[in-house]
């Protein structure tokens, strides 16, 4: 089953044609990354899928629904959620209120009843509470659920990062390069992290990354975009050795950067 499928997609800045009729399909279950030099394109993606670029060609459809129709705060309604290369954590929040703001849109109560406290918001916002503390147990972030996010270590603010985006339940997790910063010890952690996210959460995963251990290690298939256009796709073995993309990305040596 195909979740996301991305026809022709397009897009200008000024005067630079950012992607140029960039076309590929994602499948339930899978771990599919995007990867290519800075510049390549691979953040524009994300920003087209979550709407907020406007492309000025092509389709972007989740679950056979059209995206392109869809205001950005109603895309995490179709069961997508992203982190950012740069952490967008509340720094004054705790943990668990930065996880809670995380699940806002996908808890059913309007504002009257929030603000009097009637029982359908109580009722949900302890539904929040429960899936909020499921997803620190996961990751392990348990200990730090009542830290302000701005006192933490840079690692762990990524892996709050990850948990906000976790607890709104969604099908598509898009991780914009999840790895950048990180020691090499919290790589390899991470590598772990995504594969028990597909396997043991049932998420569907697109992947921008830079760090090409972690991309060959735990990618079904991968994208390469150079200059906005893609110029290979397949599994990460078949990707590694094809010509274009050790000329332009990985190098002669096809050594990871």
């Amino acid at each position: 089953m195909v979740l996301l499928n991305v026809e022709e997609l397009s897009i200008r800045f000024g005067g630079i044609l950012a992607l140029d009729s960039v076309s590929f399909s994602v499948e339930k279950g899978e771990i599919f990354s995007i990867i290519g030099p800075n510049g390549a394109g691979k953040t524009t993606v994300f920003n087209c899928i979550t709407r907020v670029y406007e492309p000025i060609q092509g389709s972007i459809m989740v679950k056979g629904r059209d995206l392109m129709s869809m205001q950005p705060h109603q895309v995490i309604s179709q069961g997508v959620a992203r982190t950012f290369q740069n952490l967008e954590l509340f720094a004054t929040m705790t943990v668990m209120d930065n996880l809670l703001v995380g699940q806002h849109s996908r808890l059913p109560y309007n504002i009257l009843q929030a603000v009097f406290r009637l029982p359908k918001a109580s009722d949900q916002e302890k539904t929040g509470i429960i899936r909020a503390l499921e997803v620190l147990e996961f990751l392990g972030l348990s200990i730090y659920k009542d830290t302000p996010a701005a006192s933490l270590p840079y690692g762990i603010k990524k892996r709050v990062e990850l948990a906000r985006a976790m607890v709104s339940r969604p099908d598509l997790l898009l991780l914009d390069e999840p790895a950048a910063g990180l020691t090499n010890e919290e790589v390899s952690t991470l590598a772990g992290v995504i594969r028990d996210l597909r396997d043991n959460q049932g998420l569907t995963i697109l992947l921008v990354e830079h760090q090409m251990n972690l991309v060959m290690e735990v990618s079904d298939r991968v994208c390469v975009l150079d200059f906005g256009r893609k110029i290979a796709e397949g599994p990460p073995a078949q990707v590694r050795k094809d010509p274009a993309v050790v000329q332009t990305y990985l190098g002669s040596s096809g050594a990871s950067t």
